[in-house]
């Protein structure tokens, strides 16, 4: 499917490379058999840098091996209310937990973007807040000064950049009432400006339709969105309108051609730097490794740290070998709902979706 994208993309008359992305968000989890890592909160409860870093390389080299370039994660969310649904996509509570487990972008990208084979381009996301929203809120508003935004928020992202991150996706959510995807405060000043970030900034899945409340995206949205520093913009329906407006608002002169430029830029760059235009193809000699017990082996010490001990009265683990043990619940033996959400599908279910080990 992807080398059948790519050759098209590729008889167009510039001839330049699309780099495709996906939520390989603990492990290639879209696709079934590949290896299914721990959620981001079980890598954090890991407290190990260096393991995560493991699974990234390994995530990168499935993920290449199906032709994937670019993986939309980690995800640096600091999660402080778990009344959030996706509470599991977070490190931890403390911003310190998502700044340690960055290393992941390295095992990704590899310390160069491109230097080595199976790089593929790591992003940040959600840039920013969306860990904090008010009452635990999907989507919510994130209702905190600037500094204490700093002070929680900022750190994995910071972080990220300085491991020389290559894309950041914006958060649904909104700062104090205002919509990230259009705070150029936040993109441009914050991240581009003083954090240094010259990768290129991209919006969640319809993520600019919602900056005028309103259903779909309008001109409006779109001059908010891309004059606050988006570079590229996820239109997952109606994309010939998008660039239709688009055009329409850089000739009125509603958006700079600078601004189009710069965006092209960094976009740009990234592809090159992958090696895009010299290797344009899926690289099938890592297509054997989706699934590998190599692979496997990476995963299993990282599910046994995950485990917390939350109390050990009278001493009873370690269990003794004769133990007998009554393992309870309907996702007992569910091999889908114990791997949780993307996994194969975006939230999840129940049954044998992927190969796999229950509890039971």
């Amino acid at each position: 499917m992807y080398d059948s994208f790519q050759r098209t993309a590729l008889s167009t008359p510039l001839g330049i490379p699309m780099i495709y992305g996906a939520d390989a968000v603990h492990g290639h989890n879209n696709v079934v058999g590949a290896t299914i890592f721990p959620h981001d909160i079980g890598l954090g409860a890991t407290r190990d840098p260096a393991l995560a870093q493991q699974v990234g390389r390994a995530t990168a080299e499935e993920v290449a091996g199906t032709g994937v370039n670019w993986d939309f994660a980690p995800c640096l969310c600091v999660a402080r209310n778990d009344r959030w649904g996706r509470t599991y996509e977070s490190f931890g509570e403390v911003p310190s937990i998502a700044t340690s487990m960055t290393t992941i972008v390295t095992g990704l990208q590899g310390i160069t973007l491109g230097a080595a084979r199976a790089s593929v381009l790591a992003t940040a996301k959600h840039y920013i807040g969306d860990g904090g929203t008010t009452g635990g809120v999907n989507e919510g508003n994130t209702q905190l000064s600037e500094a204490d935004l700093r002070a929680i928020h900022l750190p994995p992202f910071k972080a990220a950049v300085d491991k020389g991150v290559g894309s950041v996706m914006i958060s649904h959510s909104s700062w104090n009432g205002v919509k990230d995807h259009g705070n150029r405060h936040l993109i441009t000043d914050l991240l581009k400006g003083e954090l240094g970030f010259s990768g290129f900034v991209v919006s969640d899945w319809a993520g600019i339709d919602q900056i005028d409340g309103q259903s779909g995206f309008s001109a409006a949205d779109i001059d908010a969105s891309v004059n606050a520093g988006i570079d590229m913009v996820m239109v997952p329906t109606n994309y010939k309108q998008f660039i239709s407006m688009l055009r329409t608002e850089v000739n009125n002169g509603q958006i700079s051609r600078a601004r189009i430029d710069d965006a092209n830029r960094r976009i740009l760059t990234k592809k090159f730097q992958l090696g895009l235009f010299e290797h344009p193809l899926a690289d099938r000699t890592f297509t054997g490794t989706v699934g590998s017990a190599v692979h496997r082996a990476v995963a299993r010490p990282a599910v046994h740290e995950s485990q917390v001990v939350l109390k050990n009265a009278g001493g009873i683990l370690p269990l003794a070998k004769s133990a007998k043990v009554f393992v309870a619940g309907k996702s007992a033996d569910d091999i889908g709902l114990q791997s949780g959400g993307w996994t194969i599908s975006w939230q999840g279910g129940s049954g044998n979706v992927t190969p796999g080990t229950t509890v039971l």
